[in-house]
């Protein structure tokens, strides 16, 4: 999708379409040119309502109000609603909240990206966005005066930031029989070559020698062997040093502990944490930012067969913790415990953030479009929620308390792998990997549970069906924000 800016009003831009949104039901605006079809039509601009005038070659959609996360979510219902149709080409106007900011212009960006993705590469017919060509106008809808340099930086942002959460979808939705651990390794490598991140990928014997048991007992009955994966971007002098940590398991039967067969349907979902890692690195090492991030993925594959770990073994974590095992279904947390220590162990960092498709109890808890985020301190989990909110994702705090911490236990073990209470699973998810993150990174770490937002099967807003790149967006925002402080 090509992106033009240009100080040309809308009427002396040639396009195939002309895109424009009804704000708060003003239908009087000098925008608006078909009020009196639009009212025989029955378009009432409820948020994201949309009415194509093919005679006019105009598309109207409805916008309650004008924040980035509904200008996003419009645009992406807009863009969507025309891929049936054959227009190439498509003109807007800008829509600001003043001259200054120019986060809504990244938000339309965003949505156009967002919006006409999909996943073609199983189908036999490939349904294709027909829209190629957006002409932004800085013609804008309050008459402000906009800088069209600040624009057009907010252009690139906006379409880094979305073709990166493509990505992320993409390899998500990609079926466990094409993407394993190698695989994963593979994609990482290639984003390093020919670009200044620099990429370490740990196979058995390395893992063996980090002393990662924990990691290698889930992937041990797998045919596809792990790896580890580690990508940094190293600026000359950063403004902060940050290190994120995904599960990348590319697929999940539950080991022993099977999972009921329903339950195993979109289980490719479960390297979502790794692959938002991935797409991280991707924007971050395309927007040059001044801080300096490792991103680390644990990529694993958990099956059955007559080598698989089991319920009441006691594994032994790589920072010497010892793990009773009451559920083999319970592997992520069991994959990034050594991810994170291993994590630690190569980078003193300001920020640790880990993201993982963890726990069905952080969907039950606050739904399927919000991730939860745990952590001993305030500060990490306020700049992720922050980031959530700059970016139109969804995310929640739930506070860790030191009875449910009791759940996790083990008369045998220094920890059990589940609670013995099925109330509360995301956090003592939670405070299980709180016993891998050692004294100097405790109130710099926190977790981000995105099994509710990861992977939903219907669309829902700017997002589609199947992957929506959680997490990428936010984590964004959060670290461009570092980079400026």
């Amino acid at each position: 999708m090509n992106f033009e800016l240009t100080i040309n009003p809308t009427t002396e831009i040639e396009a195939d379409i002309e895109l424009i949104l009804v704000i708060d039901k003003d239908f009087k605006h000098t925008f608006i040119k078909d009020q009196k079809l639009l009212t025989k039509a029955g378009f009432s601009a409820g948020e994201d309502e949309v009415s194509l005038f093919v005679e006019k070659n105009r598309l109207y959609v409805g916008i309650d109000s004008l924040s980035s996360a509904n200008i996003r979510t419009a645009v992406a219902t807009a863009i969507r609603s025309l891929t049936s149709t054959t227009y190439k080409s498509l003109k807007i106007a800008s829509y600001m909240n003043n001259e200054k900011c120019t986060a809504l212009l990244r938000a339309m960006v965003e949505g156009f990206i967002l919006g006409a993705y999909s996943f073609n590469k199983y189908k036999s017919n490939k349904r294709i966005q027909p829209i190629k060509d957006i002409t932004i106008s800085l013609e804008e809808y309050h008459g402000y005066k906009l800088d069209i340099e600040k624009c057009a930086i907010a252009l690139e942002k906006g379409q880094i930031t979305a073709e990166a959460t493509n990505f992320t979808r993409d390899i998500v939705n990609t079926t466990p029989e094409d993407c394993y651990p190698a695989v994963m390794a593979d994609i990482a490598k290639s984003l390093a070559k020919n670009s200044s991140l620099e990429c370490k990928i740990l196979k058995p014997k390395e893992l063996r020698a980090e002393k990662m048991e924990t990691l290698l007992a889930v992937a041990r009955s797998s045919r596809h062997k792990p790896r580890v994966i580690h990508l940094s971007h190293k600026p000359k002098n950063p403004k902060a040093v940050i290190s994120l940590v995904g599960k990348g398991l590319t697929y999940d039967s539950g080991g022993l502990s099977l999972k009921p067969s329903t339950s195993m349907v979109t289980m490719k979902l479960d390297k979502s944490g790794g692959c938002a890692v991935l797409g991280i690195m991707k924007a971050i090492e395309e927007m040059n930012l001044n801080v300096e991030v490792h991103g680390f993925i644990g990529a694993v594959e958990n099956m059955i067969g007559g080598d698989a770990y089991k319920p009441d073994d006691v594994l032994v974590a790589k920072n010497g913790k010892t793990i009773e095992i009451r559920n083999t279904d319970a592997e992520g947390r069991l994959v990034l415990a050594d991810v994170l220590c291993y994590a630690q162990q190569e980078v003193k960092a300001d920020y640790i953030f880990d993201y993982a498709t963890l726990t069905g109890a952080s969907v039950v808890a606050v739904g399927h479009y919000t991730s939860s985020v745990v952590g001993n301190s305030d500060l990490p989990k306020d700049l992720i929620i922050s980031g959530a909110k700059s970016a139109g994702e969804f995310a929640t705090k739930l506070d860790f308390n030191r009875y449910l911490k009791k759940s996790i236990s083990s008369e045998i073990a220094d920890i059990c792998n589940i609670s013995s209470s099925r109330y509360g699973g995301a956090i003592t998810a939670g405070q299980f990997l709180e016993e891998f993150i050692d004294d100097d990174h405790k109130d710099k770490w926190a977790h981000i549970d995105i099994a509710g937002p990861a992977f939903v099967e219907h669309v829902w807003g700017e997002n589609p069906h199947g992957a929506s790149g959680a997490g990428v967006r936010m984590t964004l925002r959060l670290l461009e924000k570092l980079a400026k402080d």
